[in-house]
């Protein structure tokens, strides 16, 4: 048998064992269904039920964007939510969706960085235990990470093949993508200024003039839904808390900094950002730097609770931090060889840490990030193999 068949069987049996793991969780544990969960459940039900679009009120809003709300409808549709308990179903959407990511994580670790890679990628995915965990949230973390890994593994090719299709193809997934977790909307910009300096190529813009139609095409239903509903174009939502509690320093809300009497969220954010930066300007420098990206990656995404602990590999906390210190020494390692498709990883990786800088840090958010961070790890640990393997072959020829 060749290789190359040793290594599909390798990764078809992985994908068996992290299937059975998954499978394993959601039938042995109780799940818990936290606030938000409740908050979208009551959404849903009222879509359905009276045709209105409307997050935590009665009143049509934009407060969420319609692409996991859509999805539950969906769901809620399908199993005939008033006799069945829809969370369920919802539950092993995510096994589905998590499976597709893992192949997809595998496909995208394969062409930036070869097989071994994509082998050392897949075994650590199927075992990091909040890829295993989030399957029994009902939350957007699994939809999201699917659809934004599909998206990069299409944009990737979009900029191997230079071809309009591809382009647009990109474009229509990351407006699929944005329309469940709208954070991840501006990333086709720095992508594309980093396809430039990788490619120099002046015509640039075309592929990216594509990927905006791409984009448009799919989110111009919400758009033009909140422009009648709404008398206003939102892009994508309207609230605005998560960026206000993140002018919070250490999330310590009754700081008492400004007074709050009276005042919209917005109006808030922008004078604690006033006082705090020129009257406590190092508390907030810290807390917009180091602070958040320690709260932001510190510890792992723990799902949305089940009893009792499932621990799909013993010291998961232990693994968490040793992928970030491991995926930083896989990130220095690709810029210094300056490897172009797997550089476009790690321009996402810094992009979203910084755009998160702007909002509430949270562990749950290091999620989607994470199988790119494995993914440079993986590189850190074949980068090791490759130099072991050399050195003994040089020990062995001496001898």
């Amino acid at each position: 048998m060749n290789s190359k068949k040793w290594i599909w069987i390798a990764f078809a049996g992985i994908m068996l064992i992290a299937a059975v793991i998954r499978i394993d969780f959601l039938l042995s544990v109780r799940h818990e269904v936290p606030h938000d969960t409740r908050y979208y459940d009551e959404m849903v039900r009222q879509l359905l039920e009276r045709g209105i679009y409307a997050y935590k009120g009665t009143e049509p809003n934009a407060q969420v964007a319609p692409g996991f709300p859509l999805i539950m409808a969906a769901v809620y549709t399908m199993v005939d939510y008033t006799a069945h308990d829809p969370f369920v179903y919802i539950r092993w959407l995510n096994f589905v969706l998590s499976l597709i990511t893992l192949f997809v994580i595998l496909q995208i670790a394969r062409k930036v960085a070869g097989n071994l890679v994509g082998l050392l990628t897949l075994l650590m995915c199927a075992f990091y235990a909040p890829f295993v965990w989030a399957n029994g949230a009902v939350l957007t973390e699994v939809p999201a990470i699917c659809m934004l890994s599909i998206y990069l593994y299409v944009q990737l090719i979009a900029f191997e093949t230079r071809k309009p299709v591809h382009a647009l193809a990109a474009g229509a997934l990351l407006g699929a993508t944005a329309l469940i977790r709208p954070e991840f909307l501006p990333l086709c910009v720095p992508l594309y200024l980093f396809y430039w300096l990788w490619t120099r190529d002046r015509h640039f813009w075309k592929p990216f003039i594509v990927v905006l139609a791409g984009i448009a095409i799919v989110m111009s239903p919400w758009w033009i839904r909140n422009v009648i509903t709404m008398d206003k174009l939102i892009l994508t939502a309207t609230q605005s808390n998560p960026f206000t509690a993140g002018t919070y320093p250490n999330k310590n809300y009754e700081d008492g900094l400004v007074d709050r009497n009276n005042k919209t969220q917005k109006q808030i954010a922008i004078e604690r950002l006033k006082v705090g930066f020129t009257e406590h300007t190092w508390t907030f420098v810290k807390w917009y730097t180091v602070g958040k990206l320690r709260y932001t990656y510190g510890d792992m995404f723990l799902g949305a609770g089940h009893e009792p602990l499932y621990k799909p590999m013993p010291f998961p906390a232990l693994f968490h931090r040793g992928i970030l210190l491991a995926a930083l020494i896989g990130i220095i390692i690709t810029l210094r060889r300056w490897r172009q498709a797997l550089t476009v990883l790690a321009v996402v990786i810094v992009v979203m840490s910084a755009l998160r800088l702007l909002f509430v840090p949270e562990f749950r958010y290091n999620f989607t990030m994470m199988p790119l961070l494995i993914i440079f790890t993986a590189v850190t640990f074949a980068t090791l193999l490759r130099w072991l393997n050399n050195k003994r072959k040089i020990v062995s020829t001496a001898s």
